[in-house]
């Protein structure tokens, strides 16, 4: 069986990703999906709509295989740290290929940049601290960088979000010597951070969710836009749980704990540089919400969502010494599956003797730092939840085994 691997988010599962999974199979040939998917908190420092779980039932019902975790460490990093991460995860798992989407579509530019990349390292690395030093942005300074080095060879925008993503995957797969091939889709008909629907079927997830906060008792207006398992598993969960979550749920949470912090304790927090625990606890202190606190925080320097995920490393209370001791070997150290088909039990049974990192299929017995911090996480997720459902969510993450799915019965087990 071959299996071609995916990165995702799924927040939520829509008609874009049922695109990008079609394709995948169709572009790789294979027999098998298997995505690497964040936990709680994403890469741009947001917390996921609703659980981890809910989001692997949306893709095993729309044709994943297998679902595995990316730790929070890997998960809300910048994009280098993400993809070593999501790499190591899905080369453990014996993935053959690669599939993602990009606003490029070209993989022989993505080839070209990360080759031009590699042999200007010295300038690059030049340039970038030159643009920094003008109070640009990493990721403005990084593009600027690569603008002033091109030459007469086709390559990607390193600007756009996804070609970002796609260059880092495939800088991991070098470096960790991987055998996995990389294979690209375009993405259209709506761009990444698309706040409105630009088409009849085809939205952003940014849109999509700004339209379910916008309407939070009515889940209809987006309904030509996902999948109608993505609908039904939003509206179970927003019964179950009374809440989707965003970041004005765990506002008054982060400012007590700002609020209760000492410049020293937050300078300890992962992610925060450069003095900017000043500006942080003196921006805090008026703040009336967390959309309101990050306008007054965001600087050309800082972007909104190297703030985002700085709060959200505050908020499950991640330290530089905790980060450095889960990144010691730069990939994931072990594989929490979220999901499996009958197809994705068959392969991992299969491919057991040679996937080279350990299998888990719940974690109340393993310590390793990766965890440590996944289980913080989980509990921050968790403590907007009412009643007795915050301490049953946290008790469920630890012992939850892989959700089965019956592809024939759809049913999930």
């Amino acid at each position: 069986m071959k299996a071609s691997g995916i990165v995702v988010e799924y927040n939520p599962f829509h008609n874009g990703h049922a695109y990008h999974m079609q394709q995948t199979k169709k572009l790789t040939k294979a027999d098998i999906i298997i995505a690497v998917m964040s936990g709680p908190f994403l890469q741009r420092g947001e917390p996921a709509l609703v659980s981890k779980w809910a989001r692997t039932q949306m893709a095993l019902a729309n044709g994943v295989d297998v679902v595995a975790e990316l730790p929070y460490a890997f998960a809300t990093q910048k994009a280098e740290t993400f993809a070593n991460g999501a790499i190591s995860i899905l080369d453990a798992l014996r993935v053959s290929e690669i599939c993602f989407g990009s606003e490029s579509g070209n993989i022989e530019h993505f080839y070209n940049t990360v080759t031009l990349r590699q042999t200007e390292q010295e300038a690059f690395h030049s340039l970038v601290q030159r643009y920094l030093k003008t109070g640009m942005s990493y990721a403005k300074a990084t593009s600027e960088a690569f603008s002033s080095l091109q030459k007469n060879i086709a390559t990607i925008d390193i600007s756009e979000p996804n070609n970002i993503l796609g260059m880092h995957y495939i800088e991991a797969i070098i470096q960790q010597k991987s055998l996995m091939k990389a294979s690209t889709i375009k993405r259209f008909a709506s761009h990444y951070h698309d706040e409105t629907f630009q088409n009849e079927r085809i939205a952003s997830a940014t849109s999509i969710r700004k339209q379910l906060f916008n309407d939070s008792e009515t889940f209809s207006t987006i309904i030509p836009f996902v999948p109608k398992i993505t609908n039904l598993l939003l509206e179970q969960y927003k019964h179950s749980y009374h809440l989707l979550h965003n970041w004005e749920h765990y506002f008054h949470l982060l400012k007590y704990k700002l609020l209760t912090m000492s410049p020293s304790q937050l300078q300890n927090i992962y992610e925060v540089e450069e003095g900017l625990e000043h500006r942080i606890l003196s921006s805090i202190q008026e703040a009336t919400s967390f959309t309101k606190f990050m306008e007054v925080l965001k600087t050309k320097r800082y972007t909104w969502t190297r703030l985002q995920r700085i709060c959200t490393h505050i908020l499950t209370n991640t330290t530089k010494e905790e980060m450095h001791k889960a990144h010691v070997e730069q990939h994931a150290q072990y594989i929490r599956l979220l999901g499996m088909s009958q197809k994705g039990q068959a392969y991992i049974s299969a491919k057991k003797k040679q996937i080279t990192l350990p299998l888990l299929s719940h974690t109340k017995t393993l310590q390793h730092p990766l965890l440590d911090i996944d289980r913080k996480a989980s509990a921050a997720y968790f403590s907007i939840l009412q009643g007795t459902l915050c301490g049953e969510m946290i008790k469920r993450d630890i012992t939850q085994h892989p959700i089965r799915y019956n592809e024939v019965q759809h049913v999930f087990l």
